[in-house]
């Protein structure tokens, strides 16, 4: 359900707005990243839900440019 919500709000996206989306995940997982390997991360399961978030906007990123075409 939450899912489903979050993809709706992507799609509706522009293509400026995506790609601020991609760098605002970008910089939490490298935040993480550097967080878990001081050891200082107590959620990690927030590594897992940012990575296939960037996935997620890149696949409808792509989808939106093979739109135009």
């Amino acid at each position: 359900m939450k899912n489903d919500h979050r993809l709706s709000d992507l799609k509706a996206m522009s293509d400026d707005q995506l790609s601020e989306e991609l760098l605002k995940l970008k910089k939490e997982q490298f935040n993480l990243r550097f967080r878990k390997a001081t050891g200082q991360l107590e959620n990690t399961s927030r590594v897992r839900v940012v990575r296939r978030d960037v996935a997620r906007v890149k696949t409808i990123a792509a989808q939106k440019r093979d739109a135009k075409k």
